[in-house]
């Protein structure tokens, strides 16, 4: 074979300053304006348009509950406004919703408690600071809801900011294979996180992790499942979980569709999953409400079961359609939006689920597309109130540290660290939008309570 000459990360690097020329780093700060006739409530409702309509009540009663909750249903209104303003040309494969309530603690495929990015129906290629400034603005809005003060929010999104920037340097330096294996393993913390965190540090991310609380499968059947004349079936508990029999009529899925998901999906899996998802029969299915922003989307629970009635299994089905990203660049993506969910989570994330995979349905009609994956996998999340300021910033540097490597997976993290640099202006600028959008995502906040006073909004009781 021919000698290839390949780029040193130093001329990477080379190349990421360089760009700072057409793209300041200040320019990471800024915020643009929206056209005169922008209503932020107008577009969620357009977004609920092509979704569950009767759900859509629970939807806006959770988005009304808190400016936290708001922020989490309007990845659209984010990924518009950054398609309006300055962005750079530095593109990585993007979680797209990459708020702090998106990373969760689950079990790896070796049964080893793994901190990873967890949401990915938003995914698709983009500009690398989308990704980073959602996620430090989220962390400013919760630093508001513990009624922290503006220079403590401001510390925080700086904080998170910094553990980006200087864990995308120390990704630059590792090989590409290094990069690829590197994961957050709860179990041997101290081992992935020596190099970032004191041993001080290191103990509070302990606290943090102390903090989560999940469902593993065997909980979740305790919880969801009950034992009648025909064996284990879903309970119901509407409008959250309500069992194919108990929906009527309407645009659901039926059983035989949810049939062919499955047996379509298995497709998408290796020949050894393929294997053992074949020795798990479906025996039930129900219609779940999931989260707040995917709230209104068609998503089923499926109950199978393995060696008996004791060894159960739960799939999750889940509704795919385009990118908030796609929406607001304007552009498609070249595969169906259920294998660009997956495509993304395999990327992204350092221990994907096994029974990851996705099958778009086709009838008459247009064309839908899922992606399934396990309901449950021992799965855990953070609860933000039980967090001080100091658990607060570890957990935002915990976030940033697994946001680089995830960036850094797409092989651009060497231009990243080039262009970001050594100094504290990039953090400045991404700590100063968080700030500019905290204000704005409250006065978006308050135009949906007004639509909810005036009727324009219909919420749940």
């Amino acid at each position: 074979m021919a000698r290839v000459a390949l780029p040193s990360p130093a001329e990477a690097k080379t190349r990421g300053r360089a760009l700072r020329e057409q793209h300041p780093r200040s320019s990471l700060a800024a915020l643009a304006d929206r056209p005169a006739a922008y209503d932020a409530v107008s577009r969620l409702m357009w977004q609920g348009e092509s979704r569950v309509r009767e759900l859509l009540a629970l939807r806006y009663q959770r988005m009304v509950a808190s400016p936290m909750a708001f922020y989490r249903g309007t990845a659209l209104l984010m990924a518009e406004d950054f398609a309006r303003g300055p962005s750079t040309p530095l593109e990585v494969q993007l979680c797209g919703d990459a708020h702090l309530s998106n990373f969760n603690l689950f079990s790896s495929p070796e049964r080893h408690q793994v901190f990873d990015v967890n949401d990915f129906d938003e995914t698709d290629p983009g500009p690398f600071e989308w990704d980073l400034k959602r996620l430090v603005t989220s962390l400013v809005l919760a630093s508001a809801h513990l009624g922290h003060t503006p220079a403590q929010q401001e510390s925080i999104a700086m904080d998170a900011s910094r553990e980006y920037r200087t864990s995308m340097r120390r990704f630059a330096g590792e090989t590409r294979l290094g990069i690829w294996y590197s994961s957050l393993d709860v179990d041997s913390i101290v081992q992935n996180l020596g190099g970032f965190f004191t041993e001080v540090e290191l103990r509070r991310v302990d606290d943090v992790v102390s903090h989560a609380s999940g469902t593993s499968a065997r909980r979740a059947f305790e919880k969801l499942v009950a034992y009648g004349p025909d064996g284990p079936r879903i309970v119901s508990d509407p409008p959250l979980l309500v069992p194919l029999d108990g929906l009527g009529d309407g645009l659901h899925l039926t059983r035989d569709e949810l049939d062919e998901i499955v047996a379509g999906y298995a497709t998408t899996l290796s020949s050894d999953r393929q294997a053992l998802l074949a020795q798990f029969t479906p025996v039930d299915a129900a219609r779940k409400v999931v989260g707040v922003g995917s709230v209104g989307t068609d998503c089923y629970v499926v109950l199978l079961l393995g060696r008996d009635e004791s060894d159960p299994f739960f799939l999750q089905i889940k509704q795919a359609s385009a990118s908030v990203i796609s929406v607001a660049l304007g552009r498609e993506s070249p595969v169906a939006p259920g294998e660009r969910v997956v495509r993304g989570q395999r990327l992204m994330q350092a221990t994907p689920d096994v029974f990851l995979g996705w099958h778009t349905l086709v009838s008459e009609a247009t064309p839908r597309h899922f992606y399934v994956r396990q309901l449950y996998d021992n799965k855990a999340s953070i609860t933000i109130e039980h967090l001080n300021e100091t658990l607060l910033v570890t957990y935002g540097r915990v976030c940033a540290w697994v946001l680089a490597r995830a960036h850094a997976r797409s092989g651009r993290s060497a231009e990243i660290a080039g262009y970001l640099g050594k100094s504290d202006v990039a953090d400045e600028a991404l700590a100063g939008f968080a700030l500019a959008y905290r204000d704005r995502t409250m006065q978006d906040y308050r135009a949906l309570q007004s639509a909810v006073g005036q009727g324009r909004i219909t919420v749940a009781e």
